[in-house]
C-alpha cells in the first residue's frame, strides 16, 4: 500500500515508529525500504521480524553490548518480534579475522550452556514472550552439498572482495581460505530461512547484515525487497576512547556487582555520558533533551546526572533496592571518604597460613579480592591496596591476619577477614 492511501491516523503511527527507530542509530539501509515495511505493519498489523546474531562463545554481556538490546526492545514495544540467533553453526568457522590460530570448537553442551547464560542476562532487557531464539544449525546443518553451491552461486568473489578485512588482506598478500566467504554466506543465509525484515548489528557488522539482504533478494529472483540493516554506533568504554571490551578493561558487565557497575558508571567521561544514556536506557527523547538542555546551560551537574544514570543500571539488573544502596555505599566511601557500614565478611582458614603468615598477594587471592598473583602484585604496586588503613607498598609482606582485619583493593573492594 502506498503512503497516499493510508489514513491521517495510519500516517501519524508509522512516522512515530519512524523516530522511535531513528534514535542513536548510525545508519538504516534503506530507510524507504523501513518505511514500505512499517506500513505494510501497519495496515495488517503483522508484525516485522527483527533479528539479532550471538556468538556462541562469549555469553558474558557488558553496557557496550546492551546498546542493540535496547533498540530491540523498541521495536517489541512497537509490536514487531526480535529473532534471537545463537551462531551454533557459523561459530565453527568464526568471523574472520586475518587472524591465523584455529577457533576452538564448541561442543554442544557448550552452546547450550552458553545460549541459557545469554537468555538469563538479555530478559533484562527484552520481554521473554516477544523473542524467539533459533541455533541456525537448524537449517544450515541440513544443507547438502547441491544446496552448498547453490548458496556460493549467488555471490561473486568481487563482491566478497568489498569487505574490508577481506580486501587489505588481499592487497596485503596474506592468505584467505575458501571456508571464510562463507561465514557471511551463512550469516546471511540465516535471514533467508526466517524470513527476516529487520538485521541489527553494530556498523563493525555492515558488511555481513547487507549479505542477508542480497541473498533474500537472489533467493527471491531479485523481485522482493529483502531485509532492512539498522546499523548502531559502536559504544567508547570507560577510557573514551577504544570500544568497549572486556579484554581491554575499559567495560561495565551487567552481571557485576551492584557496587561495581556503580562505581564504573560514575568514571564515564562527562563527553561520553548523553551517549550513554541515549544508546544504553529507556530513556524518552523529551528526558534526553532536557538532561542535555541542563547539563549544557548548568542547571544539571555533570556528578549528579552520573549518579542518576548509574542508579539506573543498577535497578535495570540488580533491582532497585540494590540501587539505592550502591548510592548509599558510594556516598559514604567515596563523598564521605570513609568505610562502608557494611563490608562482605570473608573467611580465611588457619590453613592457608604459613606458621601463622602470609603474604599479602597471596592473601588477596584467598580472599577472592584479586584474581591472580600477579593482578595482586601490580594493585599493591599502584598503592591500591589496604590493611586497615595502612597502605600496603609490598606485596611479598608477611602478613598475621586477624578476624576483623578490613582490606581493600581500590575504591571499591573490601573485605572484613574471619579467621577459622
Amino acid at each position: 500500500m502506498k503512503w497516499e492511501q493510508l489514513t491521517a491516523e495510519q500516517q501519524h503511527e508509522v512516522n512515530r515508529q519512524l523516530d522511535t527507530i531513528r534514535r542513536g542509530v548510525a545508519d538504516i539501509v534503506p530507510e524507504a525500504a523501513l518505511k514500505q515495511k512499517l506500513i505494510q505493519f501497519v495496515v495488517t498489523g503483522e508484525p516485522l521480524k527483527v533479528k539479532l546474531g550471538l556468538d556462541p562463545s562469549a555469553p558474558d554481556i557488558h553496557i557496550g553490548h546492551t546498546v542493540v538490546l535496547h533498540k530491540l526492545r523498541q521495536f517489541q514495544e512497537l509490536g514487531h518480534e526480535v529473532q534471537l540467533i545463537i551462531g551454533d553453526f557459523t561459530g565453527r568457522i568464526g568471523d574472520p579475522t586475518g587472524k591465523s590460530e584455529t577457533r576452538k570448537q564448541l561442543s554442544e553442551e557448550d552452546v547450550k550452556r552458553n545460549a541459557e547464560t545469554y537468555q538469563k542476562q538479555i530478559y533484562k532487557v527484552l520481554d521473554a514472550h516477544k523473542t524467539k531464539f533459533y541455533y541456525n544449525s537448524q537449517w544450515l546443518g541440513a544443507m547438502n552439498f547441491a544446496d552448498v553451491l547453490q548458496l556460493a552461486g549467488k555471490l561473486t568473489v568481487a563482491r566478497m572482495l568489498e569487505r574490508d578485512d577481506f580486501a587489505k588482506r588481499y592487497a596485503g598478500g596474506q592468505p584467505i581460505h575458501i571456508h571464510e566467504f562463507f561465514y557471511p554466506l551463512m550469516q546471511g543465509y540465516d535471514s533467508v530461512a526466517l524470513h527476516t525484515d529487520i538485521e541489527l548489528g553494530g556498523t563493525d557488522q555492515t558488511f555481513n547484515i547487507l549479505m542477508g539482504r542480497t541473498l533474500q533478494n537472489a533467493y527471491d529472483s531479485g523481485e522482493g525487497d529483502g531485509q532492512v540493516a539498522i546499523l548502531m554506533p559502536l559504544l567508547e568504554g570507560l577510557d573514551g576512547v577504544q570500544k568497549m571490551s572486556k579484554s581491554l578493561g575499559n567495560y561495565i558487565g551487567i552481571d557485576e556487582a551492584p557496587n561495581e557497575i556503580f562505581g564504573k558508571t560514575m568514571s564515564i567521561p562527562d563527553e561520553l555520558m548523553l551517549k550513554y544514556y541515549e544508546l544504553t536506557t529507556s530513556i524518552s527523547n523529551e528526558e534526553l533533551a532536557g538532561l542535555r538542555q541542563g547539563l549544557e546551560d548548568g542547571s544539571v551537574h555533570p556528578r549528579d546526572a552520573k549518579v542518576r544514570l548509574a542508579k539506573q543500571y543498577v535497578a535495570m539488573y540488580h533491582g532497585q533496592e540494590a540501587a539505592d544502596e550502591a548510592e548509599q555505599h558510594f556516598v559514604t566511601v567515596f563523598q564521605k571518604r570513609s568505610l562502608p557500614e557494611q563490608i562482605d565478611e570473608v573467611t580465611l582458614a588457619a590453613d592457608q597460613l604459613e606458621a601463622g603468615t602470609i603474604s599479602v598477594f597471596k592473601l588477596l587471592t584467598a580472599l577472592g579480592l584479586q584474581a591472580s598473583g600477579g593482578e595482586a602484585r601490580r594493585s599493591v604496586a599502584q598503592g591500591a591496596v589496604k590493611l586497615n588503613e595502612r597502605k600496603i607498598t609490598d606485596p611479598n609482606e608477611q602478613l598475621q591476619p586477624q578476624t576483623g582485619d578490613i582490606i581493600q583493593v581500590g575504591k571499591r573492594k573490601f573485605a572484613k577477614i574471619v579467621m577459622q
